[in-house]
């Protein structure tokens, strides 16, 4: 991200309407410490260990914005799927999210983009790029509405195959 481009935080805060995130990857940052808790047998809780990220999502849900995330993943689940679907009630969902799983499998019919991204408002993208262990490599920002319009259409295309995380058994 460069200098001049908001932060992630501002641009939730400026969005009116929606927000939605394309997840693809099978493995974050993994030396995040409540994933590295999770993988040695404790069981952290998400809302605590992610509490910035909770009062968040609840402060933008609460100003009437939805947020929808979509997981795509492999099959079978990496260890560290295994850790998000195991906090996502308890952060996501609970914080006031929308969540749905996709496996690639059922995905293999639609176009998406190359790149993890957030659509604010169906106007503007924030493409995420990370290293092959998961470390974040910074993001850009377009407002090119062609752009926006497409990733906002892939991403409805995927979430209406996806399924709700209440109901979503992991590969």
């Amino acid at each position: 991200m460069s200098a001049s481009e908001p932060t992630f935080e501002e641009l939730l805060g400026a969005c009116q309407v929606s927000a939605v995130h394309l997840e693809m990857r099978d493995e974050y940052k993994i030396d995040d410490p409540a994933y590295v808790a999770w993988t040695a047998g404790q069981r952290p809780n998400g809302a605590e260990a992610y509490a910035d990220w909770f009062a968040l999502v609840q402060e933008t849900v609460a100003r009437g914005v939805s947020i929808r995330r979509l997981r795509v993943i492999s099959e079978p689940a990496s260890d560290y799927i295994h850790f998000e679907h195991a906090i996502t009630s308890e952060l996501n969902v609970a914080a006031g999210e929308q969540v749905r799983w996709l496996t690639r499998r059922q995905a293999g019919g639609l176009l998406l983009p190359a790149n993890e991204l957030w659509v604010f408002d169906g106007k503007k993208v924030r493409f995420g790029y990370f290293s092959p262990a998961g470390d974040d490599l910074g993001s850009e920002i377009t407002e090119d509405l062609a752009v926006a319009g497409s990733c906002a259409s892939a991403f409805d295309a995927a979430w209406s195959l996806g399924t709700d995380h209440e109901e979503f058994k992991l590969p």
